[in-house]
């Protein structure tokens, strides 16, 4: 929209201009158009929809269709409902002082028709940005028809001296304010029927009904409605007749790979500048937190219809570098890197993200997410390193045996979250083999790098019972896993060593 276009002020001056009154379906679908033919992007910072979700939100525009995405909890159905305002004109005229946002050229309102009426070309034009033009309400139990639709304001009605039957005693809700923009409803099975059936006129008819008015009033909207399938919710459930009145219904989905993820939590991570220099996080630590979401989205323990959501990865990233910039703080170190044992901060971001089924509350929510860190490792254990399990059986040498060996002859180590740098390198390059193994199998690695796959060898080992890991208040203790079926109570006076409990044990 060119500044000329936003100093006209008067109803006459926008007719003398080549702008004529289209639907806000129309406008979308335009844009839209405009936008394939240049091959943008219009859907910037959604990853992973690219050849699901964004083509079948394209062709619901094309139709000019009212949309339902339909999908489980954190898989960015708001945030692709927010950026259809961009597919809308940068500005639109409206007739001042209009709370229903009227078009100059083809007022519904009272106000918008009398104003014409009385100043007809000097009727005075405001612009509203598309920014503006965007109107969401999250569907709550205690939601009413006045909120959506409006009612009956008797304040108006006694100020201005008005009969009940007069139009202009209307208080007009959410619904009509929204005139000529998009209309999005979070989590629409949670409005009450009796709400829903509310919405049939306006969806179908185009109209709107207060109490007793017989008032007319072709709303122009764009509706996107949110809300997680049906049948997996027992919060309530989207009535019949409104779902047919959607047109399209498009299923949303969490990503489909690691890399995907990966991507998405590095985009949606929230980090200071001082924890992006000062602290590195190799990729293996970035794969490990988006493969224990995937590994939730598998386990027996979860409950599979309530999903996943993306915000666990990337609450338990920002938890991992915390809590590794804490460990730097304490030991005045000036920077510091990703470990392991880091991801006993993550533990507390993956807790309040996952519903657990009967079996899982036996086990306890903290248990579960050690479970699904530990299975985390152990898929990624084989992408990096030989299988141990194929190597133990293998005729070939097995390049964990002097690892092995080495606590098998009674040696531990115990890795502390809070370790200062040196200590934490004196105690991995203590166990024999363990360098050589990761310099021979990745030679081209920084020294920071090397000490976490060092680290990450062991609880690898531990989770394929190669080893035994112990979870201590603050860190890990690796022991032998022979020795460890015989001795499944430490001595009391190793108070360091107490392998059956954690911080996170009641």
């Amino acid at each position: 929209m060119s500044n000329k276009l936003l100093e006209i002020k008067t109803l006459g001056q926008l007719k003398q201009t080549d702008y004529r009154s289209r639907s806000v379906k129309d406008e979308l679908r335009a844009n839209l158009i405009t936008q394939l033919q240049k091959s943008e992007d219009g859907f910037q910072g959604i990853i992973g929809f690219e050849d699901t979700v964004i083509p079948d939100l394209q062709t619901a525009i094309l139709s000019r269709h009212n949309i339902l995405l339909l999908g489980l909890r954190g898989q960015a159905k708001t945030r692709i409902a927010r950026l259809l305002v961009n597919l809308l004109d940068e500005y639109t005229p409206y007739i001042e002082g209009s709370e229903l946002f009227d078009d100059p050229l083809n007022p519904i309102s009272w106000f918008g028709h009398s104003i014409v009426t009385e100043k007809g070309d000097d009727t005075p034009i405001a612009w509203l940005h598309r920014s503006e033009r965007y109107t969401e309400k999250l569907a709550t139990p205690d939601v009413t028809v006045a909120d959506l639709i409006g009612d009956v304001d008797p304040i108006k009605a006694a100020t201005m001296k008005l009969t009940y039957s007069d139009e202009r005693v209307i208080h007009f809700g959410l619904i009509p304010r929204a005139h000529r923009g998009i209309f999005v409803i979070n989590e629409l099975p949670d409005l009450q029927a009796r709400i829903q059936v509310s919405l049939f006129n306006i969806l179908q008819e185009k109209d709107i009904q207060i109490r007793g008015f017989k008032l007319r009033l072709p709303l122009d909207l764009q509706f996107v409605f949110t809300a997680n399938p049906e049948d997996y919710t027992n919060r309530g459930s989207i009535v019949t007749p409104l779902k047919d009145r959607i047109e399209s219904q498009i299923l949303t989905h969490y990503p489909r790979s690691v890399e995907i993820s990966r991507k998405i939590t590095q985009q949606e991570a929230l980090l200071t500048s001082e924890q992006k220099t000062a602290i590195e996080a190799d990729g293996l630590v970035k794969d490990l937190v988006e493969q224990i979401a995937f590994e939730a989205r598998n386990s027996e323990y979860i409950d599979k219809k309530s999903g996943v959501s993306a915000r666990l990865t990337i609450s338990a990233y920002e938890n991992l570098i915390s809590n590794a910039e804490r460990r730097m703080i304490i030991n005045r170190e000036a920077s510091t890197f990703v470990r392991i044992t880091d991801f006993l901060g993550v533990i507390p971001a993956i807790t309040g993200k996952i519903e657990l089924v009967y079996e899982g509350e036996l086990e306890g929510p903290a248990k579960v997410a050690n479970l699904l860190i530990g299975k985390a490792i152990k898929t990624l254990m084989v992408q990096f390193f030989p299988d141990p399990e194929k190597a133990k059986k293998s005729k070939s040498p097995n390049p964990y045996a002097e690892i092995v060996n080495w606590f098998g002859n009674g040696n531990t180590i115990a890795l502390i979250d809070d370790l200062p740098a040196a200590e934490y390198k004196k105690l991995l390059n203590e166990v024999p083999g363990l360098k050589a193994l990761v310099k021979q199998i990745h030679p081209r690695l920084s020294e920071n790098q090397q000490l976490l796959l060092m680290e990450f060898v062991l609880h690898g080992l531990a989770e394929f019972s190669q080893l035994n890991k112990g979870f201590l208040d603050n860190g890990f203790a690796f022991s032998d896993m022979f020795n460890s079926l015989f001795n499944l109570q430490p001595d009391d006076e190793d108070d360091d060593l107490d392998l059956d409990d954690d911080r996170y044990n009641n």
